[in-house]
């Protein structure tokens, strides 16, 4: 039993609680070391392993957590439990949108939505900015060169991530002290996605695009946003940037980790099959981790050079999430009424913490739906 925790927390108590936090969204995994049924210390240390890893880091920490005080078969019914939910609403999300979303009402919603996706992405990213890297300034350089190279580039680049945590790592250990519509006949509708059925080949290619970003992007959820924009717009044109836009939107309204949106591309990509071979791609790599590194890094956790490495690779992480802001922002805001809609999100989401994230988003759907009905 871990160190300092109660004889309480159960595994069938420990797969109830991901199920309900991955259905509702509220309590958070910290909520288990108030229980007792982790110590914070436990708590404390998964947070910075699934910060140092990659993959999405809610999720990594829901299977870390379960391993902790439960082993291999705590990590596996805590994450599977955790995601779950959210996995099968964006499956319905996504089958309703395939079929309504060229509706010019539905297209309405999501104009305001994708408006108060831009300004809930620049909050994060300026909170984000103010808890990691504070008044470093050798992550400060590090964040604004991820910044840029993302804006520039449009996309997120692996190498940048792995180059700023090992300069980090060099310099600070240098450093003193520091519906039937919806089902064609046949089975054919099980891969089909918004350019029809998908081949054997996109399935493959999906999976393993999936799986690259589960493998290689580190830090908040948020933090493979630039990633998918730049694979899934730019290079492979699965998804326009429209279709983009509402897949993340749609990860932020659902309950559970932000990546789950997954589900959602891989439903608009190649239908069911591709909704599961791309939540499964995501999710496989920091759960293999969790498995496999987490007894070494119970061992390694004040060392150093870790903690050093991890900084640079967060910093980067952070002006990776900026610079997509930038990019997402130039494509959303387009008019007064777009700019209205972040800004009035923005302003709400600074004054006050009373409004969930979700309910905002939904309130600007209404909003841009009334908006362009005014305008037709």
């Amino acid at each position: 039993m871990p160190r300092g925790v109660s004889s309480k927390g159960t595994l069938p108590q420990f797969v109830f609680y991901f199920l309900r936090l991955g259905t509702f969204g509220f309590g958070g995994p910290i909520a288990l070391a108030e229980l007792g049924w982790l110590s914070q210390d436990d708590y404390t240390e998964g947070l910075a392993f699934s910060q140092l890893s990659p993959g999405p880091l809610a999720a990594q920490l829901a299977m870390y957590l379960g391993w902790v005080r439960h082993g291999n078969w705590g990590a596996t019914f805590a994450g599977t439990f955790f995601i779950l939910p959210s996995f099968l609403m964006v499956l319905g999300i996504a089958a309703l949108y395939l079929h309504y979303g060229s509706l010019s009402s539905i297209q309405s919603i999501f104009y305001g939505v994708g408006a108060a996706v831009v300004a809930i992405l620049a909050r994060s990213a300026y909170k984000l900015t103010r808890t990691t890297l504070k008044t470093d300034y050798l992550l400060w350089v590090l964040f604004t060169v991820s910044a840029i190279a993302t804006a520039w580039t449009k996309s997120e680049i692996i190498w940048l991530f792995v180059l700023c945590g090992g300069v980090a790592m060099i310099v600070k250990t240098r450093l003193p002290a520091a519906a039937t519509a919806l089902f064609p006949a046949g089975l054919a509708w099980l891969t089909t996605g918004v350019h029809g059925p998908a081949t054997l080949s996109t399935d493959f290619g999906l999976f393993v695009f999936f799986l690259k970003a589960g493998a290689f992007v580190f830090g908040s959820g948020l933090a493979i946003v630039p990633f998918l924009y730049g694979g899934l717009v730019l290079q492979s044109h699965w998804l326009t940037e429209r279709q983009f836009l509402d897949a993340v939107a749609v990860a932020m309204i659902t309950p559970g980790p932000v990546v789950i949106t997954a589900g959602f591309i891989g439903y608009l990509v190649a239908g069911p099959v591709g909704a599961a071979l791309a939540a499964l791609a995501v999710f496989a790599p920091p759960y293999f981790i969790v498995l496999i590194a987490a007894p070494l890094y119970r061992r390694f956790t004040k060392n150093l050079y870790v903690n050093a490495f991890v900084k640079g690779v967060t910093a980067a992480a952070v002006g990776a999430i900026t610079g997509a802001v930038f990019i997402l922002g130039s494509r959303t805001l387009i008019d007064g009424n777009s700019l209205l809609i972040a800004s009035a999100s923005l302003g709400i989401l600074s004054l006050t913490k009373r409004i969930p994230e979700p309910v905002l988003i939904l309130m600007a759907g209404l909003v841009g739906l009334l908006l362009l009905r005014g305008v037709h």
